[in-house]
């Protein structure tokens, strides 16, 4: 799992220990990549 930029979306891979901004746009707001498993809810 990575993390996608918020500003231009696009996905980055690793992060370094000094590395907070995006390749792409330099933004740095980074957030975690959600996993695309479906999950069940009940609806009791």
């Amino acid at each position: 799992m990575g993390y996608v930029c918020l500003h231009c979306g696009k996905k980055v891979k690793t992060i370094g220990p000094n590395f907070i901004r995006c390749p792409y746009c330099g933004y740095r707001v980074l957030a975690k990549e959600r996993s695309s498993l479906a999950r069940e809810v009940s609806s009791d």
